[in-house]
């Protein structure tokens, strides 16, 4: 074959590799804080594609949207555009885990997002397959596509998904592709390896989608949307979202579908030995479910639609790499689809991904400068954790070339922090799925204050616009008034006013309480006083919210505040990438080898990494005020 001719196309400030969710939010971080950017993307009509399941948010999830809206980002704005369905889900439990989760139209939610990049200054979006990535002196200086251009730049923001060397699987049946019959991208997997880079390969799945009308709903539960829309971006809580949800239905898998999978295991390519690549434990492929919950009878179905355009249905709990032929006979046996008509058969995908130990938590690689990895490549699954990733990383290449101080946000500020700290400290030999119960301070990062939490840091760096900052302060200002207003209401014990404790389901007075002080108590909400206090004023549902959570909840909050406090002060006590761990005297011989290889930036970091104990950290802090006492004597 005749050697590739090269010519420089241009140069840009930052190059995306990939316009998936990670690529997107990167592209338009880079883009918004003033870097002239390129987004470079195999395929346009992929641009932000919902591949798999056709919703955004979720348990844990969309705690990750709704911080991504308060820095600035656009996947909430998005999705706001496109919903279908809204539902907050977890209500019977308490605040930190609220999570919402809405069913998008995927064919607007993409189009909607290429919209956003088509006319966003500084950025150009551009349809061509990366194939190289150049270094001199371990830095980045240029890209190279397969048509032969080479654009110079700056940083290069890896963010390709599950398109790298992606194999599709079904049965015996197995094919070079990347997800919904895109092309992959194998010479760009083929040039990171031979610069040095360890490739492993992961895999996620998808199920079948079938035709709207070969389904019986009379059989199934409905799952309708909530009468109250709340929508996911801070910038559209006071707007009233009039539109005609579209339900969803809840049905169930049958013994003689579970029968039928385990005939046909051995058919499987997990269970054959053909894939080499670990799934995600926390969505399973059906065949998964029916050989680790062997005592269960049925399983879950939900069935959802793809968007208003279209009669395919997304069949949610069902995703699996077995033949066709086994495929359809299967779904035929889960209640209401025994005449179901296949209009996408489902497919497992395999694909490479790098060890995220090797980044910083700013996402950059720790030896070659400015070049950053967001996403599926990172070993991470789900478009949310994607998106997270990206506009860290998006932020982070601009701070580089700006010459300013790394962004980070640690596991104490945001659910984002928990879920780079976690790839990049522990690092995962499956697909990383973002859950509430990785967050140890999840009782003060919930999704309702995400807003209050981290939109001044992203005003600060200059992502987040005039418009958003003020109505954040306004929001905080009307919260911090009602608190103190409801301290000074005082509620004594009337005839009257037991009488309307009593309708409220509280027990009566014998002495004056503040208003405050009442709506601690469990049975009592914020709203259900309102015929307690002449004097309250109109406030907005999310501050409304706030005041009776953070009411509520004060004990706790505090309780959490002082654990963050001991927290931050481990964080704080930064460490060297340069630092040789094997010449501190005292490490034990396994901890001088995980710090040597994980270079951790800071003494709270390195105490989360396994096989680094508490006697070590003891060590490092020893070192560490050691040698803050040497600077000073020489000074």
């Amino acid at each position: 074959m005749e050697k590739l001719k090269h010519y420089i196309a241009d140069e840009f400030d930052v190059v995306v590799i990939g316009a998936g969710h990670a690529g997107v939010e990167a592209a338009l971080a880079s883009s918004r804080l003033g870097m002239k950017t390129l987004i470079m993307t195999i395929s346009l009509d992929a641009i932000s594609a919902l591949s798999c399941n056709p919703n955004i948010g979720g348990t844990g999830k969309g705690h990750l949207v709704r911080e991504i809206d308060a820095l600035g980002g656009e996947m909430a704005l998005n999705i706001d555009k496109s919903f279908i369905q809204s539902r907050m889900l977890n209500t019977s439990k308490g605040p930190a885990v609220h999570s919402l989760r809405v069913q998008a139209d995927k064919k607007t939610f993409h189009m909607e997002m290429k919209k956003v990049l088509e006319n966003e200054p500084n950025l150009t979006l551009r349809q061509g397959e990366i194939i190289d990535i150049f270094f001199e002196d371990n830095k980045v200086v240029g890209v190279l596509t397969r048509t032969g251009a080479v654009y110079k730049t700056k940083a290069v923001i890896v963010a390709t998904g599950t398109y790298l060397r992606g194999r599709v699987y079904m049965g015996e049946v197995n094919y070079s592709s990347g997800p919904d019959g895109m092309f992959p991208s194998i010479q760009l997997s083929e040039s990171l390896e031979k610069k040095g880079f360890e490739l492993r390969r992961m895999k996620t799945g998808t199920p079948a989608r079938v035709h709207k009308d070969s389904i019986d709903y009379s059989v199934m539960d409905i799952q309708p949307g909530d009468e109250e829309i709340v929508p996911f971006s801070f910038l559209n809580m006071d707007k009233k979202f009039d539109i005609e949800q579209v339900p969803c239905y809840l049905t169930y898998t049958t013994e003689k579908a579970h029968d039928i999978i385990r005939e046909n295991l051995q058919r499987s390519p997990m269970y054959a030995g053909e894939i080499d690549g670990v799934g995600p434990r926390y969505c399973p492929s059906i065949e998964d479910k029916v050989v680790r919950f062997s005592d269960k009878d049925k399983h879950q179905v939900f069935i959802e639609p793809e968007g208003l355009s279209t009669k395919e249905m997304y069949v949610q709990g069902v995703s699996t790499s077995l033949p066709e032929e086994v495929q359809i006979q299967i779904y035929k046996n889960i209640i209401g689809l025994e005449n179901v008509q296949f209009m996408r058969s489902a497919y497992a995908i395999e694909y490479d991904s790098i060890d995220p130990t090797i980044l910083k938590r700013t996402l950059e690689h720790k030896e070659i400068d400015n070049l950053f990895f967001a996403g599926q490549i990172n070993g991470s699954s789900g478009y949310e954790e994607a998106a997270s990733q990206g506009l860290i990383a998006g932020i982070n290449a601009v701070q580089n070339i700006k010459g300013k101080e790394p962004f980070i946000l640690d596991r104490s500020e945001a659910y984002i922090g928990v879920l780079i700290d976690d790839l990049v400290t522990k690092g995962t030999n499956e697909p990383y799925r973002m859950m509430t119960s990785r967050a140890e301070y999840r009782l003060t990062l919930r999704q309702d204050n995400a807003d209050l939490r981290l939109t001044e840091k992203g005003y600060k760096l200059g992502l987040v616009t005039e418009e958003r900052f003020q109505k954040m302060l306004i929001k905080k200002e009307a919260i911090e008034n009602e608190l103190e207003r409801l301290k000074k209401v005082m509620i004594g014990p009337t005839e009257e006013n037991n009488k309307k404790l009593e309708e409220i389901g509280t027990t009566s007075l014998k002495g004056p309480i503040s208003l405050y002080e009442l709506i601690r108590r469990p049975e009592v909400t914020y709203d259900s006083t309102t015929n307690l206090d002449a004097n309250r004023g109109q406030l907005q549902r999310e501050v409304r919210l706030q005041v009776e959570t953070q009411i509520k909840y004060e004990g706790y909050i505090k309780k959490q505040m002082i654990q963050i406090q001991q927290f931050k002060k481990l964080e704080n006590k930064k460490l060297s990438l340069d630092e040789d761990y094997s010449l501190i005297k005292g490490l034990s011989n396994e901890a001088k080898q995980k710090l040597n290889k994980f270079k951790p930036d800071s003494v709270g970091q390195a105490s989360r990494i396994s096989g680094v104990s508490p006697s070590d950290i003891n060590v490092l802090l020893i070192y560490l005020e050691q040698r803050k006492r040497s600077v000073q004597s020489n000074d």
